[in-house]
């Protein structure tokens, strides 16, 4: 009887360690691995749900860079690789009797460089009426000149019914040509 208690006992233990053995060995280590490829593909599809977001979006990104791109492209057109302000000022003082501007004095600024661009202040000074004005500023829109307006006073110094003064400082824009820069 002692015999056979100790010999379950002994087939006890062989199937504990067996079973410890592969609880220790094979399960666990198969366990983890099972997480981890749950978690790497958890990750993965954010990855893609991330990806195909951003597919979706890229019609749009594209379009901005074509309208971003034609922009550019007129900015360019726009701004002429030599100074020409011989002819600018020549413009603004034609654009100034075509709109019987009086008292009209265009001065340019000193000239500002930059690696690719260089800009030349002018400053403008006329009188006439806020009609004249207004169309003056839209003709000034139209030339073939990228031209900044940074600042603009119109002053009325008499009664309503009386010419402006104008004064506007403004900014144009010359591309650097690669002899030059």
């Amino acid at each position: 009887m002692f015999f056979r208690a100790k010999q379950q006992m002994i087939i006890f233990i062989a199937a504990g360690v067996m079973l410890m053995g592969f609880v220790f060995f094979v399960y666990l280590p198969l366990e983890r691995k099972m997480k981890a490829i749950k978690s790497k593909t958890a990750m993965t599809k954010l990855v893609i749900e991330e990806a195909n977001s951003r597919k979706k979006q890229m019609p749009v990104l594209e379009e901005q860079f074509q309208q971003m791109q034609s922009m550019t492209n007129k900015i360019e057109l726009n701004m002429p690789e030599q100074r020409e302000l011989g002819s600018f000022l020549h413009q603004i003082a034609d654009l100034m009797n075509q709109h019987k501007l009086k008292n009209q004095f265009i001065e340019p600024g000193k000239e500002v460089e930059t690696e690719k661009i260089s800009c030349i202040p002018v400053s403008m000074k006329c009188k006439g009426r806020l009609s004249q004005l207004f169309e003056f500023y839209k003709s000034l829109q139209n030339l073939n000149r990228l031209i900044r307006i940074e600042h603009v006073s119109l002053e009325n110094k008499s009664d309503p019914g009386s010419d402006i003064d104008m004064e506007t400082k403004a900014v144009i824009y010359y591309r650097l040509t690669e002899e030059k820069g």
